[in-house]
């Protein structure tokens, strides 16, 4: 818990504080535990880069979150834990397997009890229907508790985008970040610029990593309606993302920079929107002291 105090000391600067490059990278993969943060912080160090946070997620990798072994889950979670508890940047995101019920509902509980922020679950790689009604008894109560729920959209799936927003719309209260904005798919979240003149359907409880798809449309032909949806998402709804390792942030922030984007935008992206997101920023956190 101490450690999780200091990473938000550090993300609760003064705005004036902050330099226009600093850094949130909220999708980071510790497959090999703290072998993996030290490859990364490598990768960043060797370019020049530094980091105000990192969200880390899967130590062990995804086939440690199957259905039907909460324990391994419950250990799995506590070593991310304490490796927070190591590395004041780290944000350590959770899981569970929504098939696990009453079981999956409690580490929800336990997990936040102990100071964790977000929680990952993933369609494809844990082997889940997303339209399940698991799923969402999982991600309200993971709302009710103060989780943002981070869920794969590369769109692996058949009608992914689709099943993601439903969710959302049947859970108004959480919050949730849909991990690299639909991938290929990004063109089905304009929706979101006519859902929201629709009075009552849509809670704006939906944000995006860019992680993957913004290295596929920087200088493409797809680059005017990426960034067309991103605006129409909203720019205050999208966060970085590296996907690490599959692919670095020194990467995705060279592409993020090739982006027709004004600064103010990429700023955003790259810091603002996740500091005030985590409940890091001083002018949302003032009724909490």
């Amino acid at each position: 818990m101490r450690t999780m105090l200091i990473a938000i000391a550090l993300l609760t600067q003064p705005a004036t504080a902050l330099a226009q490059d600093q850094v949130i990278d909220t999708h980071v993969h510790l497959w090999n535990g703290e072998a993996s943060i030290r490859e990364y912080e490598a990768q960043i160090k060797a370019a020049g880069r530094s980091v105000s946070g990192f969200g880390a997620m899967w130590f062990g990798g995804p086939n440690q979150a199957l259905a039907g072994a909460p324990d391994k889950i419950r250990a799995g979670n506590d070593a991310l834990i304490d490796l927070a508890a190591k590395h004041p940047t780290m944000i350590p995101i959770a899981t569970v397997h929504p098939y696990d019920g009453e079981n999956a509902l409690v580490e929800v509980d336990r997990v936040a009890s102990r100071g964790v922020k977000l929680l990952k679950i993933h369609p494809h790689t844990q082997k889940f229907d997303a339209a399940d009604p698991r799923v969402l008894a999982l991600v309200k109560r993971a709302g009710d508790v103060g989780l943002i729920v981070v869920m794969d959209n590369a769109n692996i799936l058949p009608g992914d985008s689709e099943k993601l927003f439903n969710l959302a719309l049947q859970a108004p209260k959480t919050k949730f970040i849909f991990a690299h904005m639909g991938g290929l798919n990004f063109r089905f979240w304009n929706i979101l610029a006519l859902a929201r003149t629709a009075e009552n359907l849509f809670a704006n409880n939906i944000y995006f990593d860019i992680s993957g798809g913004a290295v596929l449309a920087a200088d493409s032909p797809i680059e005017a309606e990426y960034v067309w949806t991103i605006r129409n998402v909203g720019i205050d709804y999208v966060l970085l993302g590296s996907d690490f390792p599959q692919i670095s942030l020194p990467k995705m922030l060279s592409a993020l920079e090739k982006l027709d984007l004004t600064e103010e935008e990429r700023a955003k992206i790259r810091f603002g929107n996740a500091r005030k997101l985590f409940g890091h920023d001083r002018t949302t956190a003032s009724n909490d002291r």
